[in-house]
């Protein structure tokens, strides 16, 4: 197995959950965030709330990343104690997708629990693992390698609410209005995000690295208070990266099976054996 398929299967699963989730964190005290529209700032900080009270919410959706990979993904998040869930993944563009359809795949099932996560892959490239379906990422396996640190990190912090909190630190939030997204009324709030107003030092410096100058976030409220659409869009060296995700049935009950370990390989043995192959 090449180092290259290990490593496209892991981040189709880690942008899969970002979209539905977001990159952004803000842990800081309100008072050191950058000042924002007044009038906006109460109600996006009901938002995230109770976006985080809700504790789980069904998913969808679509993620464009310049000319290397495009996909969807469809599922359940829970956000109660770290990130768990299913999301289904279909890749639908660019490079990475053309490198996943030559083994056969087209879309794949990933599980999101507390230690690692499961990337099911399909029976033509469960062919060439020796039968086995399931691939298995544990996150302090994924330190061990350049950028896994951050890799893990995201794995177990990403959270709906964080989109709002992102939204937080832009120094231009404005409300947009009142409209109607997947049948309710929402109002939608728009800001750019400075890298260098970005509060929470870990991710400044991962979007410094990928030398990202700014992100535009969009997000949709609904009556109840919840975040029912989202859309990020961002400039990197490899491309414009957009991000949109539609959120429904807060609140659904969401539970995760680990794979059958006979049915499972391990990403630290696939590694281990694509050492010789490394491209």
């Amino acid at each position: 197995m090449k180092r290259t398929t290990v490593w496209v299967t892991t981040a189709a699963a880690l942008t899969g959950l970002a979209a539905c989730t977001s990159s952004g964190s803000s842990d800081e005290p309100e008072d050191k965030r950058p000042a924002s529209a007044p009038t906006a700032l109460p109600a996006l900080r009901t938002a995230e709330r109770s976006t985080e009270r809700a504790e789980t919410a069904r998913v969808r959706s679509t993620t464009v990343m310049g000319t290397q990979l495009s996909l969807t993904a469809d599922g359940l998040l829970a956000w109660r104690d770290g990130l768990s869930g299913n999301l289904t993944i279909d890749y639908t563009g660019g490079t990475a997708a053309e490198t996943m359809r030559g083994l056969g795949v087209t879309s794949m099932e990933a599980r999101y629990l507390s230690d690692a996560y499961y990337a099911r892959m399909g029976d033509t490239f469960a062919a060439k693992m020796g039968g086995k379906h399931w691939l298995r990422y544990a996150y302090d396996d994924l330190k061990t390698l350049g950028g896994g640190a951050d890799l893990a990190d995201q794995m177990r912090s990403t959270t709906p609410n964080q989109s709002v909190r992102l939204l937080l630190d832009s120094g231009d939030v404005r409300e947009l209005g009142r409209e109607t997204v997947d049948g309710q009324a929402a109002t939608h709030y728009s800001g750019t995000v400075r890298v260098e107003d970005v509060t929470d030092t870990e991710l400044r410096r991962r979007l410094q690295d990928a030398d990202v100058t700014a992100e535009t976030v969009d997000i949709w409220i609904n009556e109840k208070n919840l975040l029912v659409k989202k859309v990020e869009k961002t400039s990197t060296t490899n491309g414009r990266v957009t991000q949109t995700a539609h959120y429904s049935d807060y609140g659904v009950k969401v539970a995760v099976q680990k794979p059958p370990a006979a049915d499972t390989e391990d990403f630290k043995s696939l590694l281990s054996q694509s050492s010789t192959n490394p491209t």
